[in-house]
């Protein structure tokens, strides 16, 4: 939980109040969708917390519109519309994913005329291959195993109207980059950019990825909390495995459960929260948004930034 005197702290029961009828919802069935494999979230979630979210941002998005076109008119320059950028970001297992994806769908619906992409930063990881290579294999996730320089490269591409621009793509089945496999996306009027890393600040680094972000967003909850949902998440993939021979978690899913579980619990420690501690949570007041969540995933309070 923050306590920054630079935050306006609102509880659920008060932030539920800036709800407007007038975005269309979800049906349980496309929430079931949306929401990641051990997460937690209720129409009602959705109704207190991520439709007055989606307000918040009409608000952002119209003012950085007003913005660029004020801007070419000082500058006598034709109006060239670049993205809105959203960063998502939290530890591993706080539930990052399921907030970018229902903040994706909700936004689509609140701009139906519009293109909303999302992006996760999974795919500018090195392959295991180079991790390997480089003796970095047990800090997967830490900022030097990141390609930094493709990634800012690719944000760049986006934020200035590039089009067609690549991203490789990761696969959490194989734990690893697809080979020769891409994705692309062209001239998207809002990004949605969900990562741990997002919001870090590498050293020797000329720009930093948080330069492209309009709006960032971090999910916070406890340390003891976030264990408990990794290894839950854990457990289910074990279960989703054990008839895959080619899923990364088959071989775990075929031995001991519980010494399966006991691996999985050092890697938390020594990896994992390692890596909360040292590299993701510092860049906690670097939000705009702090979603704190407590027991089951419920949201029960938000933080927004004063300036």
């Amino acid at each position: 939980m923050i306590e920054d005197r630079n935050y306006y702290e609102i509880h659920r029961e008060e932030w539920q109040t800036f709800h407007q009828d007038s975005l269309p919802t979800l049906t349980e069935e496309e929430l079931s969708d949306l929401t990641s494999l051990n997460d937690r979230l209720s129409l009602e979630d959705v109704r207190d917390v991520y439709v007055p979210m989606v307000h918040m941002f009409d608000v952002y998005f119209q003012h950085y519109r007003d913005l660029q076109r004020s801007k070419s008119r000082f500058l006598g320059r034709a109006y060239e519309p670049a993205p809105l950028i959203i960063g998502v970001t939290g530890s591993v297992s706080v539930g990052k994913s399921t907030t970018a994806r229902v903040l994706q769908n909700l936004l689509k619906r609140a701009y139906p005329e519009k293109t909303i992409e999302l992006v996760t930063t999974d795919g500018f990881l090195y392959s295991n291959h180079i991790l390997k290579e480089r003796n970095i294999m047990d800090k997967k996730g830490f900022p030097e195993s990141y390609d930094m320089e493709s990634l800012v490269q690719f944000l760049l591409d986006v934020k200035t109207g590039k089009p067609n621009v690549k991203f490789p793509v990761y696969s959490h089945r194989i734990y690893d980059i697809v080979p020769d496999s891409f994705e692309e996306i062209t001239h998207p009027d809002i990004l949605i950019v969900e990562g741990i890393n997002v919001l870090q600040l590498p050293s020797n680094q000329q720009i930093y990825v948080s330069d492209f972000f309009d709006f960032s967003i971090y999910v916070d909850a406890e340390e003891d909390m976030i264990e408990q949902w990794y290894i839950e998440r854990f457990e289910m993939l074990m279960d989703l495995a054990k008839d895959q021979p080619d899923n990364y978690y088959y071989n775990y899913a075929i031995g001991k459960r519980e010494d399966a579980i006991e691996m999985a619990r050092g890697v938390w420690k020594r990896i994992n929260l390692k890596n909360l501690r040292e590299y993701i949570y510092p860049t906690i007041t670097r939000a705009d948004l702090v979603i704190h969540k407590t027991t089951n995933h419920f949201i029960d309070e938000l933080y927004i930034k004063k300036y």
